[in-house]
Parts: C-alpha cells; structure tokens; sequence
C-alpha cells in the first residue's frame, strides 16, 4: 500500500469517504519505494525510456518519496494521478517545497481514464505504490488502503493496461504469485526487484484484516510470518532486450513455494 496515503480508482473500491480519510507514515516502505524506483530506473535506462518519455504514476499520495527521487534525477518527468483531492493538494505542496514543479506534475483523477488518453498511450512506464490490503470488503479502517479481496486488485489492473514496463510494489500476502501468473502470460518478465521485510503496522494489524490475510496465507495466497510480511518493488517488462528473467528469484525473496 502506498505509505504516503495513496489513492487510485479501481472499480470494486469504495469512494465516498476518500477525500476526508487522514493519511498515514510508514518512513522504512517509503525509503524502500523510493530507493527502489531510483536504481531500477538507473540501472535500466538503456531499456526503460524515462529520459525521452518520462514516466506515468499511479497514485502519487503526498508525493514525498518520489518528488525526492525527482529531484535527485534531473532527467526525471514524472507524470501522477491520483483520485483523492486532498491527496493531490499534499501532493503538489510537496512538489513545490522540493522545487521540482517543472518536472513533477499530479493531476485530480483517474489514472485509467488518463492512460487511454492521448497522453497517457505517449509513456510506455508507470511506477506504483498501490494500495494492497486485503480484506473482505472495504469497509476497514483505512478504506482507500483496501486493494480488494487478495490486495491485489489494481496491480492486476495495471498490467492489463497496456504499459510496456511497470516498476510496482509486491507485498507478500497480497497474492504476488497470481500477480507474477498473469504478469508472465502477459508477456512481462521480472527484470530485477529490490525486497525488504516489514513488521505489520495498524492496518494489517485491524483483527478483520489479520484474520483475513491468515485465512489467504492458509490457503496458498501468500505469506506472512506472525507479524512480519515482504514487499518487494519489481521491473516488470515486456521489452525483449531484457532476456531474463527473474520470476523464480522474486518468488523466493517474497518466500512463495515453487
């Protein structure tokens, strides 16, 4: 889930109270998120065309962690959507405090409207954070955080979207292992991820929310310990020049079977 208290639309999401819910801390996840979406756009820049396309995001919350990976890469465009109006507003204060305004824009709405826009079929990349907390419904105490029944709702979404490379955060108990199923028979490889372990927080830690998970792990849809799960931020890509693939590797690190 995005730290930074993220919101993108997704269909079976609710949305009356998101314009009025507080956000929310998590400094480990967002150094993660950001330190990850920094090397792997480094690293992959002869593959990934940030510098001549920019990139799209998804959900850009408050936007501190990515406006501090903008600033510290001046060929950076960042393009964000995210559908809470209080979110945009911390968003692009945030922007202008970091002096990256002419580089970093986020716009009120939804980022899959925007990606069937004409803007939106011009950059081939996205970076998301989204919301993956998994419960039966959304009605839990951070609602906005609720990424559907196996948290995994928008990340499925987004590779169905048509963006040739993804760089998106995987957590452990949010079903990762259908997410890299449909990923692979969408012709995506995993090019490289970054994976760290975290302790639950007040979210995952709501008792509907902890029996919930439990109930997904006991039945092969993830994984978490007694109060600790992995969240890894992967590329994803349909590129050919990248022949390999990590998956397998991936699979292990966020501690799946097989």
């Amino acid at each position: 889930m995005d730290p930074r208290g993220t919101s993108a639309a997704a269909t079976t999401r609710p949305s009356p109270e998101l314009d009025t819910v507080g956000s929310f801390d998590c400094a480990e996840e967002s150094a993660h998120y950001a330190f990850s979406v920094q090397l792997l756009l480094n690293h992959y820049a002869a593959v990934v065309p940030w510098r001549s396309e920019g990139v799209a995001e998804l959900g850009s919350g408050d936007a501190r962690a990515i406006g501090q990976v903008v600033r510290t890469m001046p060929g950076l465009r960042v393009h964000g959507t995210d559908i809470s109006a209080t979110s945009v507003e911390r968003a692009r204060a945030t922007i202008d405090q970091l002096g990256v305004a002419d580089r970093y824009t986020v716009e009120l709405g939804d980022f899959f409207e925007w990606a069937d826009s004409a803007g939106g079929r011009q950059v081939s990349t996205v970076i998301a954070n989204p919301p993956y907390i998994p419960a039966p419904d959304g009605d839990i105490l951070m609602p906005e955080l609720w990424g559907g029944e196996h948290g995994n709702d928008l990340a499925l979404r987004l590779l169905k979207a048509g963006f040739e490379h993804l760089l998106v955060a995987m957590p452990s108990y949010s079903d990762p292992a259908e997410t890299l199923e449909t990923a692979a028979d969408l012709g995506y490889r995993v090019a490289n991820f970054l994976a760290m372990g975290l302790e639950f927080g007040q979210y995952s830690n709501e008792p509907k929310v902890r029996a919930h998970i439990e109930q997904l792990v006991a039945g092969g849809h993830g994984w978490a310990g007694d109060d600790e799960y992995v969240v890894a931020v992967a590329l994803l890509t349909q590129s050919p020049e990248v022949t390999r693939d990590r998956s397998a590797q991936l699979r292990r690190a966020l501690q799946l079977p097989g």
